[in-house]
């Protein structure tokens, strides 16, 4: 996968049409993941202007794209849901703010413990989370706000239509690298598209659906409907939004009330929500009413913010690494978060929903050929652009040359090498790349997934490394046994540690050698001291050598902390000789 995107030179035509293509492939994710969130799509496509412009400039990975994303839309709806849409945005300032903290505090250099595992991981799992995303544009929706795949003419339609986008993405370059394959793609299949929507009888169109091609004008009015099913049954039947904000609603248990009151709330819907054109951004307190200003504002959207503040860390985060291993550059991890806060404060401030970096945009991005900063901002500002003029003709673009695009992502995304790795790694390796793929194709939470491959992969090590300490026991010519220890001493080891010793049956005169050892812990450093109790309590003289300056430095500072009694500390010497063949002095 990696060799799909090799570091190519950065050139201004490539950058511009690079961002052009994101805009274009962006602007229905930001709708969509605004209807996961229960807001309007207006504020989806604000937020991706604002996070995709100042990360674009101010974030510390080149190429990389930022906007509104799924993992920060599910966080957000549930705020949106229980206190209402004013307690959002002082939400996603907070979230900022801590964004900004973490990169004062150079705390982004953590992404580098992420072991390649999980990386793995974390790409496959992602790959399948876009492919599984891409199923929701074959749905339409019923009288009462029920999804349904497409069936008949409108399916095939569909399914030619994404396979024609493919194929142009796989054969152009092979022809021509002057137009990215992916906008090359876009263009004539819309043109295709809109064509047939003007030549082909409206009976062959899906169930409720405008055109025969559906558009992206087509997945608002659709989300649209969804969202005002969603509404009347939100105290009655609530339903799991997914990754388009479409939800599953069990028609045949409607009652004739429920039909009849979802029916009116459809033919109700505001033309606002089913259209992207706008005007420019304000103030949100402008248009919605602020909270009030107390501790108790403050510890509802407390927790709201740490979790989106630490999803979209993670996230940007890993979605740096993967551009850095694919463009062989290197990014900067702070100055992503220090990136990241300042989007999201400015983006709260503008009524946004918040946001952090976009895998799969970013791979568009650098597939199409943008490297540097320039195609960002150009995505960001072409976003702006059609929300202001152009959005009739957005609207008319077909979902299929989206759905093709985003498939030809998941390819070029998966590790498919990975396939091959089992019985060539660590079997714990190998294991941690599954179960981080797993967790992150069936809960949909890339961040979790994250957490739980490094835990997973930090027990792994730990047990893995709790049975190497031992030791070669040696004599002295005057009698001293020698410990020479091998291996770390940390809490896992400690056990291990301390069944290397017979204090009963040792001579009076005992060295522990530290020379090919290092003491890391707490753990470690009690259990140094406990082995020194049971000498002392026989008579016996124990003598350390070979710690290293910060070993002795801690030791010295705990001396306090681990000793089994004030009146009965261990007594021994800290020695900067080795002792093997030498004299020990008591």
């Amino acid at each position: 996968m990696l060799d799909l995107f090799r570091s190519q030179p950065k050139n201004l035509k490539n950058e511009l049409l690079s961002g052009l293509t994101v805009a274009i492939a962006l602007m229905p994710e930001a709708i969509a993941f605004a209807f996961v969130a229960g807001v309007s799509p207006i504020i989806g496509l604000y937020s991706a202007f604002f996070i995709g412009l100042i990360c674009a400039v101010l974030g510390g990975r080149p190429g990389m794209i930022s906007g509104a994303t799924g993992a920060m839309a599910v966080v957000v709806v549930g705020l949106v849901a229980i206190h209402g849409i004013e307690y959002l945005f002082p939400t996603v300032i907070l979230c900022g703010l801590l964004q900004l903290l973490v990169g004062v505090a150079r705390l982004g250099v953590l992404i580098r413990m992420v072991p390649h595992s999980v990386m793995l991981g974390f790409v496959n799992g992602l790959a399948i989370v876009i492919c599984m995303a891409q199923f929701g544009s074959f749905k339409t929706v019923s009288n009462v706000g029920n999804l349904e795949y497409m069936q008949g003419p409108a399916l095939w339609i569909m399914l030619g239509l994404v396979l024609l986008t493919m194929i142009i993405i796989w054969v152009l370059p092979k022809l021509t690298k002057a137009v990215p394959a992916s906008l090359a793609a876009i263009l004539l299949v819309s043109a295709i598209g809109i064509s047939a929507n003007q030549m082909l009888p409206d009976h062959m169109a899906a169930e409720n659906q405008k055109h025969v091609v559906m558009t992206v004008g087509d997945m608002l009015a659709t989300n649209a409907k969804v969202s005002a099913a969603n509404a009347v049954l939100a105290d009655e039947q609530p339903a799991a939004a997914d990754s388009h904000g479409a939800a599953a609603i069990d028609a045949e248990s409607l009652s004739t009330e429920q039909t009849a009151a979802i029916t009116a709330a459809i033919e109700h819907i505001d033309p606002s929500t089913t259209s992207i054109r706008a005007g420019l951004p304000t103030l949100f307190f402008q248009t919605f009413s602020l909270p009030p200003m107390t501790l108790e504002t403050l510890r509802i959207i407390f927790p709201f913010a740490v979790v989106l503040a630490a999803v979209g860390l993670i996230e940007s985060l890993m979605t740096l690494t993967v551009i850095d291993e694919m463009t062989e550059t290197q990014g900067n991890s702070n100055r992503e978060c220090l990136g990241q806060g300042i989007a999201n404060i400015v983006c709260g401030l503008f009524g946004g929903m918040g946001g952090c970096a976009m895998v799969g945009q970013s791979l568009i991005n650098v597939e199409s050929g943008g490297r540097g900063r320039t195609s960002g901002a150009f995505a960001a500002c072409c976003l702006l652009t059609f929300v202001l003029f152009f959005s009739q003709w957005i609207e008319m673009i077909p979902m299929a040359a989206l759905v093709g695009v985003m498939f030809m992502v998941v390819i070029g995304t998966f590790e498919w090498a990975s396939l091959k790795l089992y019985r060539k790694v660590p079997l714990t390796d190998f294991l941690v790349m599954v179960i981080v793929t797993l967790y992150t194709a069936i809960v949909h939470d890339l961040a979790s997934a994250v957490i739980i491959g490094v835990i997973v992969s930090s027990l792994a090590f730990a047990f893995k490394h709790a049975k190497n300490v031992d030791a070669d026991v040696q004599f002295n010519e005057f009698g001293a046994k020698i410990y020479q220890l091998h291996g770390p001493l940390f809490f896992a080891s400690v056990a291990q540690f301390k069944e290397l010793f017979d204090p009963r049956n040792d001579p009076e005169t005992v060295v522990i050698d530290f020379y090919y050892t290092r003491v890391y812990d707490h753990s470690g450093m009690e259990a140094i001291h406990a082995i020194a109790a049971r000498y002392e309590q026989l008579g016996k003289t124990v003598h350390l050598t070979h710690l290293s300056p910060a070993c002795r430095e801690m030791l010295a500072k705990a001396k306090d902390l681990v000793h089994v009694s004030l009146s009965d500390e261990p007594q021994f010497h800290v020695s900067t000789e080795r002792l093997q063949g030498q004299a020990v002095e008591g």
